[in-house]
């Protein structure tokens, strides 16, 4: 909370600004992370914590979108799969090659869908056959021949794809594999671009619990949502970057806009090892009978299901419904008709709104997942412009960023110093590209600091090169692992809580870790999480009390099926 206190009285004290970012998802922190590395005065803010709204409620790929290349958005297409290369390149310990597999049941269907939607003469799309999805796969393949950073597609025959998937429904007769990217912890990335970005520039300054309060004229005024205290600025431009609020927050503005068209997408998390064991290490990405494409996906141990596809109005209510789950149950025995799935086996669900640009087409598949920076010029109602960040995808952040710099950035009479194509994130930097490489630096560290081998493993999966700063925490205290979550000690926790701007408990559980996600959040683990984050933030018994009960409200409100309460140890 130092920290936190020490920025807010540096904006306080320094009101005229450059540019302020409203929201602290990935497209905000992106925009952040670049315009600080050219040496702007940025701050960043957001009501919330950081990457806890839409952001939060990503499928956990990073991916192309093959499935819009049947729309004819080759431009999109090629840029993904791009910044999908760069993301494995540069966070390579936070988002890796993923095999993803499509059943096919057909061998024809499908081939007239990209012209007769070209022509509006189709709403819902045939089911893709073999010959369409084998030159999807192609085109992916040929967008990235030269960076060759996964390798080329797979197409097997029934008896192969039978052969490496028993339980796989055999109605079919073909599977195709091809790459794109898994990011188990998209919130990580959103936490180490910040950090990458505060490291960079003293003059870039985000915080999370902050929101809009008021506007006009050349002063916006933000509200401490721990305080109460309101603070007044006075940036040169503001970057609207809340996503699916960004109307409801150009209103408070005083500005008039329909931008956005959301739509709200669901998962849950499974604790099955049977399925989990059915799809090995693929990601499986398939067409529902309804049209809708969806996903069963590996996320460690668990599997996660998604995802659903619905609009709505209200972005700040929206929760798992009956009918999502019952769909995602019966999308899975599609493809794995013997495996057997109950509501006892959900340890996690939640739900998100994309922020699509507003779109009156039929089927909600067919909104474009394209991005732009709409611009409201300085005019009566405030005196410096407004660029509100529209669409886009997880994948595409970099790019968007990179646009939208551009555009602050030629506003301000200034140029780009530094690209961020193959910028390394947190702790990608200095990644060893080999196993004997990584092996000689954990073994360096070993002999470094006193700690296991294996905790060495484990904090380097987690962290990347990054771990270097945690065992040096570690090093300075008599660290013990915690008696609910071995695999975690204190001088970890003590760590997340004073170097990634942990305000409340439920930051550390949901946003941090993956404690929350994974379903491990159990009535034991929580009372020990709650006294152990109480001692780092100095919290009184009230305090540490009222964020356990906040933890278990979320859970029982966003994350759990239907108000289940934690599990029991």
């Amino acid at each position: 909370m130092k920290l936190r206190n020490e920025r807010i009285k540096r904006i306080k004290d320094n009101p005229e600004i450059s540019v302020l970012i409203l929201g602290a998802g990935i497209n905000g922190i992106g925009t952040f992370r670049d315009l600080a590395f050219q040496g702007m005065d940025v701050v960043m803010v957001d009501r919330g914590d950081y990457c806890s709204g839409a952001s939060a409620a990503s499928s956990h790929m990073v991916h192309g979108g093959i499935r819009y290349l049947e729309n004819g958005e080759f431009r999109l297409v090629r840029e993904a799969v791009h910044e999908r290369n760069r993301l494995i390149e540069n966070a390579p310990h936070l988002v890796r090659p993923l095999q993803t597999t499509f059943p096919i049941f057909k061998f024809f269907s499908g081939l007239l869908n990209a012209p007769l939607k070209f022509l509006g003469l189709l709403d819902r799309p045939s089911e893709r056959g073999a010959i369409v999805l084998k030159i999807g796969m192609m085109l992916y393949d040929f967008f990235t021949r030269n960076q060759r950073t996964v390798p080329p597609h797979v197409f097997r025959n029934k008896s192969e794809s039978l052969s490496l998937f028993p339980s796989l429904n055999p109605e079919i007769i073909y599977t195709g594999t091809y790459y794109d990217g898994s990011m188990p912890s998209p919130e990580r990335i959103a936490v180490e671009l910040i950090q990458d970005a505060v490291n960079a520039n003293d003059c870039a300054i985000p915080l999370n619990y902050v929101g809009l309060a008021s506007a006009g004229g050349n002063t916006l005024s933000l509200r401490d949502e721990l305080s109460g205290e309101v603070i007044h600025l006075l940036p040169k431009i503001l970057v609207n970057a809340t996503g699916p609020w960004i109307d409801l927050v150009n209103q408070t503005l005083g500005l008039q806009t329909h931008f956005i068209g959301g739509t709200k997408g669901s998962h849950i998390v499974l604790d099955h090892p049977e399925l989990r064991q059915a799809i090995r290490d693929h990601e499986f990405f398939f067409e529902n009978k309804d049209g809708r494409i969806v996903l069963i996906f590996p996320l460690q141990d668990k599997v996660m299901i998604g995802t659903s596809d619905f609009r709505v109005d209200d972005p700040d209510h929206v929760a798992i419904s009956e009918e999502e789950v019952n769909y995602f149950f019966n999308m899975v025995k599609r493809v794995f008709p013997t495996i057997n799935i109950d509501r006892s086996q959900i340890v996690y669900t939640f739900s998100g709104v994309r922020p699509l640009q507003y779109s009156t087409a039929g089927r909600t598949g067919q909104i474009s997942r394209e991005h732009k920076v709409q611009i409201l010029e300085a005019g009566d109602a405030l005196e410096f412009p407004v660029l509100s960040l529209v669409g886009g995808k997880w994948t595409s952040f970099r790019a968007f960023a990179q646009e939208t710099t551009d555009e602050v950035l030629a506003r301000l009479g200034l140029q780009r110093r530094t690209r961020t194509e193959d910028l390394a994130i947190g702790g990608g930097n200095n990644y060893p590209e080999t196993e004997a490489g990584k092996q000689a630096l954990l073994a360096a560290w070993q002999e470094e600091h006193r700690c296991s081998r294996e905790r060495i493993e484990v904090l380097f999966q987690r962290y990347g090169t990054r771990a270097k700063n945690v065992l040096m925490t570690l090093d300075t205290e008599n660290d013990r692992a915690l008696e609910t979550y071995p695999d975690v000690s204190h001088g970890e926790i003590k760590f997340l809580v004073e170097h990634e701007d942990v305000v409340h408990l439920d930051d550390l559980i949901f946003r941090r870790s993956m404690l929350g996600k994974l379903g491990l959040v159990t009535e034991d683990g929580l009372h020990e999480l709650a006294q152990l984050v109480a001692e780092i933030c100095q919290w009184n018994t009230d305090r540490e009390n009222e964020e356990y009960r906040r933890v278990v409200s979320v859970l029982r409100e966003n994350h759990l099926h239907f108000n289940r309460y934690i599990r029991q140890n």
